[in-house]
């Protein structure tokens, strides 16, 4: 029987997410500075040889499901070949990417090939104007082109991440809503997290889960909860009471799903993180490279999921945003 990974608030732990880079081809301004990064070496990174090493490892302990994120993922040349890599392994039975799709419509039919199956592609705005505000860079038309690409493709469902922040996305709500409806997207509302670069979040920036499902009642039809839902996955999904368009929250901070995560962390530098606000790492890189055995990178595994705290405290005093920020965490 395989070993689980389970904390010590009896939380069991089969979702692995491993940043491939730090790099990013875009500057959004919750997660990156706009200027002057200073990013990883390459050196530094771990190998595709080392993240399938990992990987491998990890499923003795259970894990049977990766999500491969940056930075920009897509940004690290030939990214399909660790998919395939990773789609190969036999208790992996499923491989996801998270992107923000502006190199995705010259790589989506390799990486469906190489087999990935699950896609989200990150999208805060249906505008170009407001695209490039967030983002500080050109690429609006390069993401409509890849998450039609994902689709021709096979990729189903597509998912549309868009972050939601007062006083910048409110009017991007509706269109948002017919985009889901049109296209058959999900798009997937994220409630602004404090993980940005120049540590300018408040809570008063923060467009709840509420008000969004508020705004999408009025303004185009009711929406309705998704029966059988995911316990562990971080969104609660709706649609649309006509059953076109589906529509999910994640509201880290005004529903923090802490009691069901099952998700653990590596970052681009081979860090192992147990909470994406985790305040400490274990370094499972320098145990690799020194000749660690999979016995030992496996107790690093147990020890560090062991350590999760219950939640990430966001709405309590006792809050410590992380020294990294998303980019370099990994989204």
């Amino acid at each position: 029987m395989t070993e689980q990974l389970i904390d010590s608030f009896g939380r069991v732990h089969n979702n692995l997410r491993i940043s491939v880079t730090d790099r990013c081809n875009i500057r959004c301004f919750y997660c990156m500075p706009a200027d002057d990064v200073v990013f990883m070496k390459r050196s530094a990174l771990l190998s595709f040889e080392e993240i399938e090493r990992f990987v491998r490892v990890a499923t003795k302990l259970g894990v049977n499901k990766v999500r491969l994120t940056g930075g920009e993922p897509l940004v690290r040349r030939e990214l399909d070949k660790l998919v395939a890599q990773i789609a190969a392994i036999p208790e992996i039975l499923d491989v996801g990417l998270t992107t923000n799709g502006i190199l995705l419509a010259d790589q989506a039919e390799a990486l469906y090939a190489a087999g990935l199956r699950r896609i989200n592609i990150s999208l805060d705005a249906l505008d170009p104007v407001r695209f490039k505000e967030i983002t500080r860079r050109e690429g609006y038309e390069k993401v409509i082109e890849g998450i039609q690409a994902a689709q021709q493709v096979g990729f189903d469902p597509v998912k549309v991440n868009a972050v939601t922040i007062r006083g910048m996305t409110e009017d991007q709500v509706v269109p948002f809503g017919h985009f889901a409806r049109e296209t058959g997207a999900e798009i997937r509302f994220i409630e602004f997290m404090p993980l940005d670069a120049d540590n300018a979040w408040e809570r008063d920036k923060v467009l709840f889960a509420h008000e969004i499902i508020e705004s999408l009642n009025r303004e185009i039809m009711p929406l309705v909860p998704v029966g059988q839902q995911d316990k562990t996955a971080p969104a609660t999904e709706f649609m649309f009471e006509d059953g076109v368009g589906r529509i999910g929250f994640i509201a880290s901070v005004s529903r923090p799903f802490c009691e069901s995560c099952n998700r653990f962390r590596l970052t681009a530098d081979g860090k192992l993180r147990n909470c994406l606000f985790s305040l400490e790492e274990t370094d499972v890189k320098t145990m690799i490279r020194d000749g660690g055995s999979d016995d030992e990178i496996a107790a690093a595994i147990r020890e560090s999921v062991a350590a999760k705290k219950e939640g990430h405290e966001i709405n309590t005093a006792r809050f410590i945003q992380p020294d990294r920020p998303m980019y370099s965490i990994g989204g």
